[in-house]
This record gives structure tokens, sequence and C-alpha cells, in this order.
């Protein structure tokens, strides 16, 4: 009973700092490094609550590299206003990542599309 009431109190927190970090970037964030739309699509906080692990997908971004630099070096400011919203005992350190999930799925999307064309191809050529 302790460890599922564990795990819901840090899928709380995960969702909550999700929109919070969401709503920072997006709203309050004013570093010229970070360009395009930044979503977040996923954060993980350790079970003490010292780091979190924030996934970003970033589109229309002129430089990810650089995106990704530049919510590394706002990572202070974010954990900040993070403080001033949220109650928690410890504001946990964030460490920002790309998401790669949604580029893969396009690219087997792609891949599939491509198989499904050659197969039309082939049957139209059979039938010929």
């Amino acid at each position: 009973m302790q460890k599922e009431n564990h795990n819901y109190k840090l899928d709380r927190i995960n969702e909550e700092l999700k929109r919070e970090v969401s709503n920072i970037i997006n709203y309050e964030l004013k570093n010229s490094k970070v360009t395009g739309m930044i979503s977040i699509t996923k954060v993980k906080v350790t079970p003490d609550l010292r780091y979190a692990r924030v996934w970003i997908s970033a589109l229309n971004c002129k430089n990810k590299k650089e995106t990704l630099l530049g919510l590394k070096q706002s990572a202070g400011f974010i954990r900040g206003c993070i403080a001033k919203k949220i109650n928690l005992r410890l504001t946990p350190e964030l460490v920002f990542e790309f998401d790669e999930t949604i580029e893969y799925g396009e690219k087997i999307d792609n891949i599939l599309n491509n198989i499904m064309k050659d197969i039309k191809n082939n049957n139209r050529k059979e039938t010929e």
C-alpha cells in the first residue's frame, strides 16, 4: 500500500511539473537561444525529489542543440519559478533532454507509407 501511494504521489508531481515547466518555457522564459514551439512530452522525478528529467520536443526551432543549450542555461530560472508556484519540500534540479519518439514515429510512418506505395504499384503491374 505504501509503495502504491508513493508512486501516485510521484505521478502527481510529474504531471504538475510538466504543466508548470511548459507554462514557464512558453510564457515567461526570455532566452534567445530557445526558439520554436517547445512541448514537454514527459517529466520523471527521482524518488528523493532531487532531480527531474524533462523530455522536450520542439517544432519550428532553428537549431535543436542551441535550443537544448538555452534550456539548460535557463534551468535555474525555471527551477526558481517552480519553487514559487509548487509547494514542495525540495524543488528538483531540472535535466533537459530531447524526446526523439515523435521523429522516430514520423520516420516509421514514412517507411510504412513507402512500403504501401510499393505494394500498390506491384499489384497494378500484376493486374496489367
